[in-house]
């Protein structure tokens, strides 16, 4: 029985009506690339004091994976409700509706409830031949550039670089012809001379226009671009952070028995200047990598507290959900990977934190509950009253509410995401004790699988594969990943 159901008749007084009365506003925040690198989360580098005070207003999820670790196909997981596996789409260039033409999208159910939507900066993935959905906004989404320098030496002298390329659909097939840019960059400039800055204003701006029409909700989304790389912020932000404080990880080795396709080494990464297979191994590269995603995590940190003092000087507060989420992990060093792109823990757990002011939900909370990026949008639907979304792509989701309100509640025992790589499907499921991934040929995929199993109270750093010397719990949880349809094929 669903969520919505189990709640029945008292859902109608904790979360509204049906009929739209006291709707709450939606306050969807989005971060690139953003992990529980967090003080909220009890990172002991971060500097994150706006992401820490909405956190002490709402509910914190400990134990939240996105659904598959790369920027396209996570978002879509996010905006569609269901897991790749389920869509067909792994990849950064291509849209969900050549899979999915009649999906309805979170924002676009809202819209159909009455709700004005909109979409300021990086919200559904454009770029790399992907483009926006006119569909799921009652305006134009206003985007902002994912790659931008503001010295000319950092972009080869102000040429198109490879990543700037991919990320504003310009010369895909030739980009390997093209300059790399910088990785990293600090200047003495103003907030709005970057993309955040410029996303949080507008972002301000749209609540302005919003708190003049109170007979109708919003639904505002704000895809903040940081820390995606390239490490560019004001020079404030580096400032605040001391490098000779990092750590670099202590274990940069691929885990003791998993296959060689699992990890991962260059891809993205190397794309940036100087940055190269070999440099990324020493130490003083490592500190400026660590130095650079730090300091523009303070830096979308700050864009994203102008935004929550704002919704409090308009007195929006009060009947405004408000969520953020990280769109995937970010590996930081560990295992000798950089950026995402793997089954592992770095690459998968992220930031899920909801604060619903008067709707009876927990405040200053932590749930050890596993979620799932799919399930927001059943929760933001059930937390606004809307009736239970039967859309056409279905959902896999399920409704967090009940977390929410007792931040012990359990809705599931496992969290589900895919990553596929060379020429096999990584399926793998998350229990609070154990990680099993399994990897199947694509091409041959009634073939013997081959398995991963981590043990996250034994070995916390993933140091070895388990399968083999644990086949009992192997079976026992690939008999639970059994339990989810195979991966379709890509679309």
């Amino acid at each position: 029985m669903s969520t919505f159901l189990r709640l029945g008749i008292a859902s109608v007084f904790i979360w509204g009506t049906v009929l739209g009365q006291d709707r709450p506003n939606i306050l969807l925040l989005l971060v690139d690339d953003l992990k529980p690198a967090l003080g909220c989360y009890g990172d002991r580098w971060a500097i994150t004091p706006n992401i820490d005070r909405l956190a002490a207003q709402g509910v914190r999820f400990e134990s939240a994976y996105c659904n598959q670790s790369v920027c396209a196909p996570s978002r879509n997981t996010l905006l569609l409700g269901v897991r790749s596996t389920t869509l067909g789409v792994y990849s950064l260039g291509r849209n969900f509706r050549q899979a999915a033409p009649d999906a309805v999208t979170l924002p676009q159910y809202f819209m159909n409830h009455g709700y004005r939507t909109e979409a300021v900066g990086k919200v559904l993935h454009t770029g790399h031949g992907n483009h926006e959905d006119p569909a799921s906004w009652s305006v134009a989404p206003q985007l902002e550039k994912v790659v931008e320098y503001l010295l000319p030496e950092n972009s080869a002298g102000g040429r198109l670089t490879r990543e700037d390329a991919f990320f504003t659909n310009q010369m895909l097939g030739k980009v390997g012809s093209l300059p790399k840019g910088a990785a990293w960059e600090s200047t003495d400039v103003p907030d709005r001379a970057y993309a955040d800055g410029r996303i949080a204003e507008e972002g301000i701006r749209r609540l302005r226009a919003a708190s003049r029409r109170p007979d109708q909700p919003f639904f505002l989304a704000l895809g903040f671009v940081k820390p995606h790389l390239p490490f560019t912020a004001p020079q404030k932000y580096w400032d605040q952070h001391d490098p000779k404080k990092f750590t670099i990880a202590p274990d940069q080795t691929h885990p003791e028995g998993a296959p060689n396709w699992a990890g991962k080494r260059g891809g993205e990464i190397v794309n940036y200047t100087p940055l190269t297979v070999e440099n990324l191994r020493e130490d003083a590269m490592q500190r400026k990598l660590l130095h650079g995603y730090y300091a523009t995590s303070t830096f979308v940190d700050a864009q994203i507290g102008k935004v929550l003092n704002e919704l409090e000087r308009l007195g929006l507060e009060s009947n405004t959900v408000i969520v953020l989420w990280g769109d995937h992990g970010w590996h930081l060093g560990d295992h000798g990977y950089w950026t995402k792109h793997t089954n592992y823990e770095q690459a998968n757990r992220i930031p899920i934190i909801v604060v619903a002011p008067g709707r009876g939900l927990a405040a200053g909370r932590s749930t050890r509950q596993l979620a799932e990026s799919v399930d927001l949008f059943p929760t933001l639907a059930e937390l606004a009253g809307l009736p239970e979304p039967k859309v056409p792509q279905g959902l896999d989701g399920l409704s967090l509410a009940l977390v929410l309100r007792d931040p012990s509640h359990e809705i599931r025992d496992h969290a589900y995401h895919c990553y596929p790589r060379r020429g096999r499907m990584g399926r793998a499921i998350r229990t609070e004790r154990y990680r099993l991934v399994e990897w199947r040929s694509v091409a041959t995929p009634d073939a013997p699988a081959e398995y991963e199993l981590y043990d996250y109270v034994d070995d916390p750093g993933e140091k070895r594969n388990l399968s083999s010397e644990r086949p009992g719990v192997v079976a026992q949880l690939a008999e639970i990943l059994a339990r989810h349809p195979a991966a379709k094929p890509r679309r």
